[in-house]
């Protein structure tokens, strides 16, 4: 078994930062109306600004596998080529197409000029710590000798307002206020694009930083609770999820059935309290001492989240003090299973860590409640 480390990131966020007020312009108006619960979310989302790969028509400037593409382009030097490649795994919720695999389309986008090993993962946040788990076994066990891994996100296509007015269209047939329901728009608000890549090698770097990987751990509750956030499918009464392939293809437009959604009273009621009892168990499986953490980088879709999760840590004796955690939300925004790439990418660039020192990287998903975390060491 070999040593894993993360010895260069790199990230790639598409055109300018978009703020709260410009919204609206890239995304537009659903039924032509302003909406009413854009400054509420935004309010206690506590994001400034964000990115978007549209134009202010909001038409599209790059695809899903153009913005990895361009994340892990910033990975390759002379110490590391595109013909040193022969691994690349990547995870997304927003993948460009239904098939090929995301991973496929990527590797299409490099023009590396031969083949190699692809991994895609999908699914929601941990998407992202699965493509980098994949990697991480691969070299840990001498498979490969290194490995690219990525996350990304191009959630805004998904939230344009063409994308709603068939539904707003539908409730004004059906003479009810035309009024897409929050657990569809709440997410338009809360979303953004881009992507964060990796390179894992099996001896890290000399004269710059390196991150030994010591484990990922990963952790699923969906024997325990319902889905709360889902797209291709609705939510039934008995929290049961039926397929787009069981709804007549009439109403994937009236009922918006391939947005993406979030059932909000569980995801108040479970995120925060499963996270902590998910990191618990890592922090005994492997003996550790939370004092032993120097740096918590910790994924929130909202920073309505944040002194919560603080506090749910602390309640299962997890208490890092404010000073250790770095956030970077309210400047790029929530890019889903790249969030964690490019905030570790700010942190290992930004010439703060220290040989020796910890980081934790805490990541939910709100999908079925599953988890993950890793532990790195800098070198």
């Amino acid at each position: 078994m070999y040593d894993v480390f993360i010895t260069k990131s790199s990230t790639y966020l598409p055109n300018e930062p978009v703020s709260n007020d410009e919204m609206e312009t890239y995304l537009g108006l659903i039924n032509g109306v302003p909406s009413k619960a854009r400054s509420l979310i935004l309010r206690n989302n506590k994001i400034t600004t964000r990115y978007y790969a549209l134009d202010k028509q909001g038409k599209p400037t790059h695809s899903n596998a153009q913005l990895t593409a361009k994340a892990i382009e910033g990975l390759f030097d002379e110490n590391f080529t595109k013909s040193d490649m022969k691994l690349l795994s990547c995870g997304t919720t927003s993948a460009d197409q239904i098939q090929p695999s995301h991973s496929s389309m990527v590797h299409g986008e490099l023009n590396i000029g031969r083949s190699i090993e692809i991994n895609t993962a999908t699914g929601l946040c941990n998407s992202g710590m699965n493509a980098l788990n994949y990697g991480f076994l691969a070299v840990r066990a001498g498979v490969h000798e290194a490995a690219v891994c990525a996350g990304s996100e191009r959630m805004s296509s998904w939230m344009t307002a063409d994308k709603f007015n068939h539904e707003a269209e539908n409730l004004k047939q059906l003479e009810e206020r035309p009024i897409v329901a929050f657990k569809r728009e709440f997410l338009r608000w809360m979303l953004s694009d881009g992507a964060g890549a990796f390179l894992l090698e099996n001896k890290p770097r000399e004269n710059s930083i390196s991150l030994k990987i010591d484990f990922i751990d990963f952790y699923s509750y969906a024997h325990e609770i319902e889905a709360c956030m889902y797209a291709g499918c609705e939510k039934q009464e008995d929290g049961s999820l039926q397929s787009w392939a069981d709804y007549p293809s009439d109403e994937w437009l009236k009922q918006s059935i391939f947005a993406l959604k979030q059932d909000t009273k569980i995801l108040d009621k479970y995120i925060l309290v499963k996270g902590a009892e998910s990191l618990r168990s890592s922090f005994d499986k492997h003996n550790l001492d939370p004092e032993s953490v120097d740096h918590v980088l910790a994924h929130i879709s909202s920073g309505y989240f944040k002194e919560g999760l603080k506090d749910e840590f602390a309640k299962v004796g997890l208490d890092f003090p404010w000073e250790k955690w770095f956030y970077n939300l309210s400047e790029v925004g929530n890019v889903g299973a790249g969030s964690i790439f490019i905030a570790l990418e700010e942190l290992m660039n930004s010439g703060k860590l220290k040989k020796g020192e910890k980081i934790l990287l805490c990541v939910p998903e709100s999908g079925r409640f599953a988890y993950s975390c890793a532990l790195l060491t800098v070198c």
